[in-house]
């Protein structure tokens, strides 16, 4: 019996280090991860992650997200939103899935959206 077994290659995760600070847009068709300073929206195809010692200001548009920093803006979540513990985040949320942790900070709003309305979801850009 052959085991097949899944490979992350880690050239599909873009990622921003800590000690980075980076304003603009990123648009990706595969996973992001946080772990600086961003200021500005995400697009993303993937999973995004906002690591521990993350700031993020801006909006984020994308399949899954995980929050560990300290985030805000607003927030369209076609999958599951995660709020592990430590997070702060403070903005509007627009999500299918929520889960939170114990000890994790939301301060804001949250809608949850169903499944057909998460495939026409979008965060509304300033003008």
């Amino acid at each position: 019996m052959s085991k097949t077994e899944q490979t992350l290659n880690v050239n599909t995760v873009s990622r921003i280090s800590q000690g980075t600070v980076f304003k603009g847009t990123m648009s990706s068709p595969s996973d992001i991860r946080l772990d600086g300073t961003y200021e500005g929206d995400i697009v993303s195809e993937g999973k995004v992650v906002i690591g521990e010692d993350a700031v993020f200001k801006g909006n984020i548009t994308c399949v899954d997200l995980d929050f560990w920093g300290q985030v805000e803006g607003e927030f369209v979540v076609r999958g599951t939103l995660s709020l592990h513990s430590g997070c702060q985040v403070k903005g509007k949320i627009r999500t299918r899935k929520l889960f939170v942790e114990l000890g994790s900070g939301f301060n804001g709003n949250c809608t949850m959206i169903g499944e057909e309305d998460s495939a026409d979801e979008s965060v509304p850009t300033e003008e």
